[in-house]
């Protein structure tokens, strides 16, 4: 999975929950999976809709169980993000949750638990698995050096400007040029 599709720290797609003690409950999500909540108001009373850590939009909701939700079961399984599972999990014993299933493993996709919170709904929640650190490249192969013979050093080292010299003979020792 690329850091691009990675899903953010306490995201999820959106759901209700709809439980007795919707403060408890908001407040333990809260801690556990660092959530912030913000209030909607149903005339009387307040229902919360949770944020992912440092705001943005809301990705879940925690309701009263009275007026339209009273009859609605206190229940969702969803996969909430997580930094650290084990942290978590220890955090959700301490607000009074248990862990129901896990920590187990899901291949490349992470590992998981499934918690009962104080209310008794049931979520899940996921690591993701560390992004997978690319190969370092391999570097290119340089051809080797032709040998250099000495017209070749010289045409290097006196250059010919972009221009082709054109090689003068010398006469020989003995000879006379005519």
């Amino acid at each position: 999975m690329s850091e691009k599709n990675r899903p953010r720290i306490g995201a999820i797609a959106w759901i209700d929950l709809t439980v007795g003690a919707a403060t408890e409950v908001r407040d333990f999500y809260q801690e556990v999976v660092g959530w912030t909540s913000g209030e909607v108001e149903m005339g009387g009373y307040a229902d919360f809709t949770m944020h992912p850590p440092g705001g943005g939009d809301p990705i879940a909701g925690v309701c009263h169980a009275r007026g339209p939700n009273a009859d609605l079961p206190a229940q969702w399984l969803i996969y909430v993000t997580v930094a650290d599972l084990d942290r978590s999990l220890a955090k959700c014993q301490a607000r009074g949750g248990s862990v129901l299933a896990g920590p187990k493993g899901m291949g490349s996709a992470g590992r998981y638990a499934v918690i009962r919170d104080p209310a008794g709904a049931v979520a899940a929640l996921i690591e993701p698995a560390p992004p997978l650190k690319r190969a370092p490249a391999r570097p290119k192969r340089r051809r080797a050096a032709p040998p250099q013979t000495p017209a070749a050093r010289r045409r290097r080292h006196h250059g010919t400007a972009g221009r082709r010299r054109v090689a003068q003979r010398r006469p020989r020792r003995g000879r006379r040029r005519r």
